[in-house]
């Protein structure tokens, strides 16, 4: 990594630990709760959520279901969009954002659903696609992207992503 990859990359950490402390701020001022559903990600989000003091007001706890067996049994997703849209869809990140919001009992809620690599990529589906959805406030987007990198790098690209379109659908 160069000096300039290394200074850039520091600053995105410090602005995203920033969005993520306005973000708990935010909720526990307004008396709300938030929580994730993970799989690509494996419990990042919630890691750069509970590694901010005061994230236990606001967070009472989240899941990480990689398999499409765990998402079913906990979130409640459909076998027929497993089997029709498969577990890296929109279709699927949608129910999602449900089964988590209602098992957690929250008011908002992220998912995320995607091929971090380096396997598990197909020509419509290449390594780098994820799904992320956000819930709340009255509103559930649902994001399409397609990230570049190492395994490492598309799980980090793919939590600054949720974490910024949650600041966003909080007005930040």
């Amino acid at each position: 990594m160069s000096i300039r990859d290394y200074f850039c990359y520091n600053l995105l950490m410090k602005n995203i630990k920033e969005l993520t402390e306005n973000i708990i701020k935010e909720l526990t001022t307004r008396g709300e709760t938030i929580t994730f559903a993970e799989s690509c990600t494996g419990g990042r989000i919630a890691a750069a959520f509970t590694a901010i003091s005061g994230a236990s007001s606001v967070l009472n706890g989240s899941c990480v279901t990689y398999s499409n067996e765990i998402k079913h049994q906990w979130l409640g997703i459909e076998n027929k969009v497993l089997e029709q849209y498969g577990a890296v869809s929109k279709e699927c990140v949608s129910q999602m954002l449900d089964g988590i919001i209602k098992m957690a009992d929250a008011d908002y809620a992220i998912a995320v659903s995607g091929i971090a690599g380096p396997t598990g990529g197909t020509p419509l589906k290449p390594v780098g696609t994820v799904y992320i959805g956000i819930k709340g406030s009255g509103t559930k987007e649902i994001y399409h992207t397609v990230f570049d990198g190492d395994r490492e790098a598309i799980q980090e690209q793919s939590v600054h992503f949720a974490i910024e379109k949650m600041g966003e659908l909080l007005n930040f």
